[in-house]
């Protein structure tokens, strides 16, 4: 069973419940790092939650979420060994994964719909990195 952290701020904490709900319907285990209401919350507590969750190997891999998808994946990249990657379409979310070896999904809560985040969740969880020459790339990442 693939094992996920998942966390957001206010402003994704819509997408997430929804995300939630779907995913206890996957074969998937969830953590879930915050936030839990849409009262004001900061998007780096959840992103270093989220990020040191995976890099702990508590969880395999991790959705984030906060309104534009960037200041909670900028947050979550500052951890060495994290490739979170900012996806809108099922297409980038699998290239990621294929290309990047990303281990974070972050999703733009206010620019787009549940069905396109479930499906960008199904396409991240499915695919595998396909090594080879991406994998020379993936290596340099890390400062």
């Amino acid at each position: 069973m693939t094992k996920i952290a998942i966390g957001s701020d206010h402003a994704g904490f819509e997408l997430k419940s929804g995300l939630i709900s779907y995913l206890n319907e996957q074969k998937v285990e969830l953590i879930d790092k915050g936030c839990f209401s849409i009262a004001r919350a900061d998007y780096p507590d959840a992103a270093h939650a989220v990020a040191e969750s995976v890099i702990s190997k508590e969880a395999e891999f991790g959705v984030l979420m906060c309104g534009s998808g960037n200041g909670i994946n900028m947050s979550a990249n500052k951890h060495k060994g994290i490739r979170s990657a900012l996806c809108w379409n099922s297409e980038i979310a699998a290239l990621a994964r294929q290309h990047n070896d990303a281990n974070i999904l972050t999703l733009p809560a206010r620019y787009m719909t549940l069905e396109e985040a479930k499906k960008c969740v199904d396409v991240f969880l499915s695919e595998k990195f396909e090594g080879g020459r991406h994998a020379d790339r993936v290596n340099k990442i890390d400062c």
